[in-house]
């Protein structure tokens, strides 16, 4: 029995020394907060000189200025019907339009951008309340930049 118990404790005394051998674990995030890299320092060095030569080919990310000079919307104020058009630059970052009126909260109007819409929507608010509406992008990498106008 004392042999048993003698063994039992040298192989967690080794199980032990195994544990404090481990080396330090190095984080790397993006702007977003999200984790890039898990792993040690020198790893991640030779990762981080990677991604600034991969960041400097990577796509432009368009900011919400530039982005609206993309988009027309007109005539501002709406008596009938609404007309929004945007360029090419923009098409294929657009996922969604939506319009709902400023002092509620549930849309009026959604329309996913779909190749057939030719970088054009149209949307009738005849028979909309007069005021202010919120038009809303939602772009495909998660942003959102809305705008208000006025319907007379």
């Amino acid at each position: 029995m004392k042999k048993n118990y003698f063994s039992a404790l040298f192989l967690c005394t080794s199980l032990g020394l195994s544990y404090a051998q481990v080396s330090e674990v190095y984080f790397k995030y993006d702007e977003a907060g999200n984790q890039k890299y898990r792993g040690p320092e020198s790893a991640a060095k030779q990762a981080s000189n990677e991604s600034k030569t991969t960041s400097l080919t990577s796509s432009y990310v368009m900011d919400e200025k530039t982005f609206w000079k993309q988009i027309r919307l007109y005539p501002v104020p709406v008596n009938d019907v609404l007309t929004i058009d945007w360029t090419e630059d923009v098409d294929g970052l657009i996922e969604s339009v939506s319009l709902y009126q400023h002092s509620t909260v549930h849309w009026k109007f959604q329309q996913q951008n779909l190749p057939g819409l030719n970088k054009q929507l149209r949307i009738n608010m005849t028979g909309y309340d007069w005021g202010i509406y919120v038009i809303r992008f939602t772009l495909r990498d998660g942003r959102v930049f809305s705008k208000n106008i006025t319907k007379r």
